[in-house]
């Protein structure tokens, strides 16, 4: 479940590669520069490719939908990494400013760290040296880690620390988490952690102890929970589904056909979709409504057309919202990256989710599980939602009293 902070530590930490590729002369020049004249055609491609160039508008083209790959690749462990430097797309401003409401909150959080003597409230976006920490603590979003820092789960992309038998949870912490954010400031929280199997429950009765402490003490705070799957465990899901969160959150992270490639083998597609729809049927009771989100992570060998099943394989469980972002690897231990997907090649797969009926996509090389836009988005959404029910509940009440007046 670390997989947002290992991404994000990558991206922000991961050094720039230097790029091997020779660039590519225009036949033209390359004709005039041996004296000939400008070839064109397939004249043009023998030139190039007696010198082992490929031109990539003379390459046999394996993308479609917006230039996006047509034919699968099995991401692999030492596997070549694309060429050249990391796109310019990954570039951010830094946080910075006195004035920004960054500034409150880091200020507001280490002082609530000195007056509980040093106790640290673990914060996804300062372990991972997250590059969004501007723009999420600016909008007033923070995500907060829970269970410690060792997970009992091996997935290729992620190098959180594992152990078949981490430390046992601190049983004050949904008291110290509560305490701590209720003082913070922030208006949207995200709680998550790692996977601890071997936790009876995998840890929903401590998620949800939080969230009810957390409501408790702030009953308009808008609280997400991105979660495990909990070994499928129908009842976990449901104490935490009925917990009094607001969003549901558990990351299938790829498409079916890379699963066993890309996850630990006790996490599977099937597992995950059935945690999604389970979390809504849960939630959705005694006239509570509980959004569900799932995040998907790009350019791991995917093709357009798995991405696209995948979209409507998690609309058939009625997922709300979802997410793209780009695949980073944490280290030459892990996954490498198959291609870095582009900025236009996202903008479709949102627009795609969107047609679909996905009430809300980010979709951005840049955007990962717990990100400050999509987190405003569905505060706003959740609002109107809520305004729409109690004025549909007013004009219920209306009807009733007129008909008990004639």
């Amino acid at each position: 479940m670390l997989a947002l902070c290992q991404q994000a530590l990558a991206l922000r930490c991961g050094p720039p590669m230097l790029s091997t590729a020779r660039p590519t002369p225009e036949p033209a020049a390359a004709a005039a520069a041996d004296g000939g004249a400008v070839m064109q055609g397939e004249a043009a491609k023998q030139w190039l490719a007696e010198r082992g160039i490929v031109r990539h508008d003379m390459a046999p083209q394996d993308h479609d939908r917006a230039g996006y790959r047509s034919e699968p690749v099995r991401p692999k462990v030492g596997g070549d990494m694309p060429d050249g430097p990391r796109p310019g797309w990954f570039h951010v401003p830094a946080p910075g400013g006195s004035e920004t409401r960054y500034a409150e909150l880091k200020e507001s959080l280490e002082a609530r760290r000195a007056d509980a003597g040093g106790t640290k409230l673990a914060t996804v976006c300062e372990e991972a040296q997250c590059p969004n920490i501007g723009e999420c603590w600016n909008g007033g979003t923070a995500t907060i880690m829970l269970l410690g820092d060792t997970c009992t789960r091996g997935c290729k992309f992620c190098a959180v620390k594992t152990d078949a038998a981490p430390e046992p949870p601190d049983e004050t912490e949904p008291w110290n988490t509560a305490d701590a954010v209720a003082n913070w400031g922030v208006d949207y929280i995200v709680l998550t952690s790692v996977d601890r199997d071997d936790l009876p429950d995998g840890g929903a009765a401590h998620f949800a102890q939080t969230v009810g402490l957390l409501k408790f003490r702030r009953p308009e705070l808008r609280v997400e929970c991105l979660v495990s799957d909990f070994a499928g465990d129908a009842a976990a899901v449901r104490t935490l589904a009925r917990s009094g969160l607001d969003v549901f959150a558990h990351n299938v992270e790829t498409v079916e056909r890379l699963q066993p490639m890309v996850r630990d083998r006790r996490a599977s597609y099937a597992q995950s979709l059935a945690v999604l729809r389970r979390a809504k049927e849960f939630g959705n009771c005694d006239g509570r409504r509980v959004y569900t989100k799932t995040s998907i992570m790009l350019g791991l060998g995917e093709t357009a057309e798995e991405v696209l099943r995948t979209m409507r394989d998690l609309r058939e469980a009625d997922v709300d919202v979802l997410t793209f972002g780009q695949y980073l690897r944490p280290t030459e231990r892990h996954l490498a990256v198959v291609e870095y997907v582009t900025p236009e090649q996202f903008d479709y797969f949102r627009r795609e989710g969107e047609a679909m009926g996905f009430r809300y996509v980010a979709s951005g090389p840049l955007v990962r599980s717990s990100y400050k836009a999509g987190e405003l988005f569905l505060a706003a959404m959740m609002d109107e939602d809520d305004e729409r029910d109690a004025e549909q509940q007013q004009q219920q009440q209306q009807r009733q009293q007129q008909q008990q007046q004639q």
